[in-house]
């Protein structure tokens, strides 16, 4: 298991998500930043529109996901 904080992926706090495959942390780390953007947080409003945003920019995502799987190499196993 690995862990890497909202901030690292691109959000704006240090929210821990943990996972087992880089999927895993993306799929989590997208349902905090939702939940997180929903319940008014601006923050997070704007990580959303990023991620929204890349969704819909393939370089833009490439960019992200390139980054994301440097962190998510370079964290440690727990």
């Amino acid at each position: 298991m690995k862990t890497v904080t909202c901030k690292e992926m691109g959000g704006p706090c240090d929210e821990k998500i943990q996972g087992n495959t880089p999927e895993e942390i993306m799929e989590k780390g997208g349902i905090h930043v939702n939940e997180m953007a929903t319940s008014g947080d601006e923050g997070h409003m704007k990580a959303k529109e990023m991620m929204d945003s890349a969704g819909n920019n393939p370089d833009a995502l490439k960019i992200w996901q390139d980054q994301f799987m440097a962190t998510y190499n370079a964290a440690p196993e727990e």
